[in-house]
Parts: structure tokens; sequence; C-alpha cells
């Protein structure tokens, strides 16, 4: 059976402003798996706005943005100019499927967000840094999660180990930061139930699609807005570490998804995929040259490895 979603979020919405042509969504349900076996996005051209760098490009439609710039062959000398078009291939696995609540695989840096086990939205979000002069405690916890708290316009309480770092750099140790464009925060922030930890509008969109906070979710306005709406207090979740992500069409077609294994999670690449691919039965149908290209290059988009 096979099931289509028109998503409004990132990766497929047709009207969203700077696309040129929508993407496609693509679910396929095999009932032997229990991983979720789901592909969206694809190819596309982006049209350039005012302001675009190509950071922020790849933070709206959670690209690495130098695979943008290596796909459109683009001196980086030069500049991008507004209604310029740029090819972009979106094309992700769906991590996991859940009948309701929100997924942010950590790799993928991507938020999920089910309903009946439909996949109403799906956007990049910006994670915590893997380390910063040594220390590692601002990465993203894995581990399930509840919304306890929604709040509008709020107040940032400066934690005690970010102090420390402003002072460390020399810069003016703030201990609140009252709600306003300055807010780290933005307008609307929501708290879950692991410790310290906010999904929240930002005020730096281009660090979207990165690993730059230090630990919280940040997630674009364009997006934060609309999920702070649809999300209710005891909504569940689930923050997971997969790098390694596989699906199989309905034709068929077998697609791998590798990112960078950011948090040094995973020993060896090459071992879990071979593991994801054997798991799905599939691994005599593989082209392993392709799986090897895909390994090397860890794009974080889903590729035909297909004999």
């Amino acid at each position: 059976m096979k099931r289509l979603y028109k998503l409004e979020g990132i990766i497929i919405v047709s009207t969203m402003k700077g696309f040129f042509v929508p993407f496609l969504l693509l679910l396929i349900l095999i009932p032997r798996v229990s991983e979720a076996n789901m592909i969206i996005g694809g190819e596309t051209v982006y049209v350039v706005e005012k302001g675009d760098t190509f950071e922020l490009i790849g933070a709206k439609l959670g690209v690495n943005w130098r695979n943008i710039v290596k796909r459109n062959a683009f001196d980086c000398k030069k500049i991008l100019r507004v209604g310029q078009k740029l090819k972009v291939n979106t094309r992700k696995i769906v991590p996991k499927v859940i009948n309701d609540g929100i997924v942010i695989n950590i790799p993928d840096r991507m938020l999920y967000l089910f309903e009946k086990t439909e996949l109403k939205s799906a956007f990049p979000v910006g994670l915590g840094m893997p380390s910063w002069r040594g220390i590692t405690r601002w990465r993203t916890p894995a581990g399930k999660f509840r919304v306890i708290k929604k709040l509008t316009n709020p107040t940032w309480y400066v934690p005690e180990s970010i102090q420390r770092k402003m002072k460390m750099r020399g810069e003016t140790v703030k201990t609140v930061i009252q709600p306003g464009p300055q807010n780290p925060l933005g307008r609307y922030a929501i708290k879950i139930s692991i410790r310290g930890i906010l999904i929240h509008e930002t005020i730096w969109p281009s660090t979207v699609y990165q690993y730059k906070s230090h630990g919280c979710i940040r997630v674009l306005p364009k997006h934060m807005g609309k999920f702070f709406e649809e999300v209710k207090i005891n909504t569940i979740g689930e923050l997971i570490y997969r790098p390694v992500k596989v699906a199989v069409s309905e034709k068929g077609r077998i697609f791998l998804e590798i990112h960078r294994d950011s948090y040094g999670k995973v020993k060896d690449l090459r071992i879990e995929a071979r593991r994801v691919i054997e798991a799905w039965g599939v691994a005599h149908k593989v082209n392993w040259q392709k799986v090897d290209i895909v390994l090397k290059e860890k794009s974080g988009i889903a590729e035909d490895i297909t004999l």
C-alpha cells in the first residue's frame, strides 16, 4: 500500500518562497522491517533570495552548503545573485516512524513530526556543538522526552557554563536576556523533559543544520511558529543517533544515506552501513562500489545503491 503526503514544512511545500519546483514525497511501506521506509525530498531548483548565503540556503533546505557549491560548480570568489537558480538534491530517508510525536535524528539534523503515523512536517534544525576547546558537554543528548512547557517571548536565563564561556572569550557576561530581537531563544521556545534542552526559534538562521548550539535545538522562524502551534503539552518525542539510513522503494530501488559521525558514537561507518543493509535483507542487491562512494562522500543525501 502506498500513501502520499503533502508536507507543509521545508521538504515538500510547493508554495514556499525561494522554490522554483516543488519537492516530491514518496512513502513506501514494507511490512517486515520496523524502521521507517519513507523517502522525502528530491531534485529541485532553489532561486536565490536577497540576503542569501550558501550557509543560509543550506539551513533552509536541510542540505550541506558544500554540496550545493559542488553541485553547481560555483566559484566561491563570486557573489550569489538574487534570482540565480541553483540545483539542489534534498532527498532524505526518514529515520523512524512513530504513531504520534517528534523524532529528531542528530546526525541528520532534521526534525520529523508525526500524527497517527503520518508525517505531518519535517524541517532542519541546529544542534549542539561536538566540542569547544575540548569541552563536549554541549552535545545534544539522545533519549526519549515529552513536551512539558510552551513559552512565548521567553526570557533566557543564561546557564553558568555559557557564562563561563563568555568570560573565557572576553565577552560581557550576561546572566539574563529579556525577550526581544537580541534574545537567542527568539519568540517561541518549547521546554522538553531532557534537562537544559529547549526546542526554540533562533535569531541566527545560518546556524540551522549545523552543530553550533549549546545543546538546544534551533529552528528557523519560518518553521517554529507553526510547529509551536501544532505541538501540545505531553507530546512525546525522541532524539536518536543514526548516521546511516537505508530505504527500499516500491520498485525495489535501494537508497543509502550517510552522515558524518559528528559526535563519534559509531566506531566504523563502513561496518555500520553493512550491518544496516544486511538488516534490510538486500545485501545481494546492492552495488558495493556505490556504497563505497556514499561512504566516502558522507553527503547526507539518500543515494541509489541498487546493483
